[in-house]
């Protein structure tokens, strides 16, 4: 999902059954414009372009708008929960273990083996979770 307009951004919200208020917008907007980001990255982010929000307003928003499936919140050990907008697809992560920097990478080609369990105990699973742990190419140059 890409956020395009605010008036794009209010017909989700709207579709998905919630009420479309300034704070969301701009939570919306800002995850959209800057993926990967910790709930205080967008807290920052909300507040330079909308001035006054409490914290609590920006973590309520960011909890409305995950539950609805608008946004995705990854948890990667060691770190805190980021957000996307990338929803609906069943990508995975990769993080530099320097930097911290976190990129998207599809899933393995095929149909869909990273959903094949070897035993799945009878679930029927319909996503993946996988954070690939590493360097990026920057932290990898700086060290040599």
């Amino acid at each position: 999902m890409s956020v395009e307009s605010s008036v794009d951004a209010a017909l989700l919200l709207r579709r998905h059954g919630l009420h479309v208020t300034a704070q969301r917008l701009a939570v919306l907007r800002a995850v959209s414009d800057r993926s990967h980001s910790t709930a205080d990255d967008i807290d920052k982010i909300v507040r330079a372009e909308i001035g006054a929000i409490s914290h609590q307003a920006v973590y309520d928003a960011l909890g409305a708008l995950t539950e609805k499936g608008l946004l995705r919140r990854i948890q990667p050990s060691g770190s805190p929960a980021r957000y996307e907008s990338r929803v609906g697809d069943n990508h995975h992560h990769l993080i530099c273990r320097t930097c911290r920097r976190m990129v998207d990478i599809d899933c393995a080609v095929g149909v869909t083996p990273c959903l094949t369990a070897a035993d799945d105990s009878g679930y029927e699973i319909d996503e993946a979770e996988v954070i690939y742990w590493g360097r990026c190419p920057e932290c990898v140059a700086a060290a040599s």
